[in-house]
């Protein structure tokens, strides 16, 4: 009994965030459409798993008396904090509940999954290739029904409930019907575009570090299926922060690589190819393709108020606010949570985001725990291409931070800060060997 309540309870419930988050967008507004009822539990399933975990951690940690342990760890202890600048906000600067609820959910709940996740394998090791499985069976979905989507009729998902009122069914690249941006079970272009990127690090990583090892033809067309069908995904989601995000993902993986392998880098190679790609971006700029694509702003057949415009009025409106509240300004006053106060608030940088809802203490909390996890992931990178994909790509995903609120996305959140977590836990590196385990 006791076995069922402290191992296998808490691993269905993790697992199951982990394996269904990228299924949460066309579940929530299906069940939300056609159940009403049932409407604000489906949206707060995940959150509902995460408490019900900590409340059974709680008591296996307090049986198994590790809290001293716990109390050492400074990522631990660096969560906490966070937690509790929010607590602390919320007492100080009150708003209306609902968003107060919304906001802690959104802000907090990738904080403790990864928290939940690091202290569940310090007692049982044995579950972290589950993780590693559940995520890439996660990420199979995601690319294949993008692939899907390329055959299907771009409004396909409003037979199950997609709309005005709920999520779109598609979207275009600044109102232009000729390019239409996929989604696919995400709830929207830009979170798909963050998504890929974490899959595209994995495919890369795992490439370098064993793909040449690996016998098992079932595996080399998973990791050729994911390459290809990534790139396909990131270029659909005409998401130019995804670009920029994958860029500098592939340009630090390929730098762990000549590290670990020892290879020198051809700086002059790599400046002649950023050149090249300067004359060629010059030479197109004033193309319909590129600006469609690329700029977004084509005087004819795009919308009145670009995104472009939009990026820059938003930043300059946060920037504003947040050297005017430096203390901030409440939990859940910006983004989806605000459509719940007298006033609402979009902010499409992240750290903007929080420091505007929990000041600039908040936002140097965070910041410090998301270094020290890259420094941990930087330190176990040898040898490891889980913890290599996930340096990578939280380098790429922190540069997205700039243009769009990243870390609200569940999807993008928790999958990342999951698989962290997996990486950091103690014991065993991920795909050093060939073998059907490591695979």
């Amino acid at each position: 009994m006791k076995r069922i309540i402290y191992e296998y309870i808490p691993a269905w419930l993790l697992l199951g965030v982990l394996g269904l988050i990228v299924l949460h967008a066309p579940l929530s507004v299906f069940i939300g459409t056609h159940i009403p009822v049932l409407n604000l539990i489906v949206k707060a399933w995940k959150e509902i798993f995460l408490l019900i975990v900590l409340l059974i951690i709680i008591i296996d940690v307090s049986r198994r008396r590790m809290w001293r342990d716990l109390l050492r760890d400074r990522l631990i202890l660096l969560s906490a904090a966070y937690a509790l600048i929010h607590l602390i906000v919320a007492v100080v600067l009150p708003v209306q509940s609902t968003a107060l609820i919304v906001g802690f959910m959104i802000d907090l709940r990738f904080v403790l999954l990864f928290v939940l996740i690091r202290v569940y394998l310090r007692c049982h090791p044995q579950y972290r290739e589950s993780f590693i499985k559940i995520c890439m069976i996660g990420a199979g979905i995601v690319i294949g029904f993008t692939l899907i989507q390329l055959l299907l009729p771009r409004d396909a998902l409003s037979y199950i409930g997609y709309g005005s009122q709920t999520i779109a069914p598609y979207l275009t690249v600044d109102g232009n019907p000729n390019f239409t941006r996929l989604s696919s079970t995400l709830r929207g272009p830009n979170p798909l575009g963050a998504y890929v990127v974490i899959v595209l690090a994995g495919v890369v990583a795992f490439g370098m570090a064993v793909g040449r090892m690996v016998r098992d033809k079932r595996v080399k067309l998973l990791h050729t299926f994911l390459a290809l069908g990534s790139l396909v995904a990131l270029w659909t989601s005409y998401s130019r922060s995804a670009w920029i995000g994958a860029l500098l993902t592939v340009v630090v993986l390929g730098f762990i690589y000549a590290q670990q392998t020892k290879r020198r880098i051809n700086w002059r190679l790599i400046t002649v190819g950023l050149l090249v790609a300067a004359c060629v971006g010059i030479a197109l700029k004033d193309t319909t393709l590129f600006r469609n694509i690329f700029l977004h702003d084509n005087p004819t057949t795009g919308a009145v108020i670009t995104s472009n415009e939009g990026h820059i009025a938003s930043l300059s409106d946060g920037l504003t606010y947040v050297l005017q509240h430096p203390f901030g300004n409440g939990v859940g006053t910006t983004n989806s949570a605000s459509l719940f106060t007298s006033s609402h608030m979009v902010i499409e940088n992240y750290y903007l985001t929080v420091a505007y809802e929990i000041g600039w203490l908040g936002l140097a909390i965070f910041a410090t725990l998301f270094v020290f996890v890259l420094r941990g992931l930087w330190r176990q990178r040898s040898g490891d291409w889980l913890a290599s994909a996930l340096l990578a790509s939280g380098i790429g995903i922190a540069a997205i931070g700039f243009l769009l609120p990243v870390w609200t996305d569940d999807t993008v959140s928790i999958i990342w800060w999951g698989l962290a977590a997996v990486a950091l836990s103690k014991g065993g590196h991920h795909g050093t060997t060939p073998n059907k385990k490591a695979t």
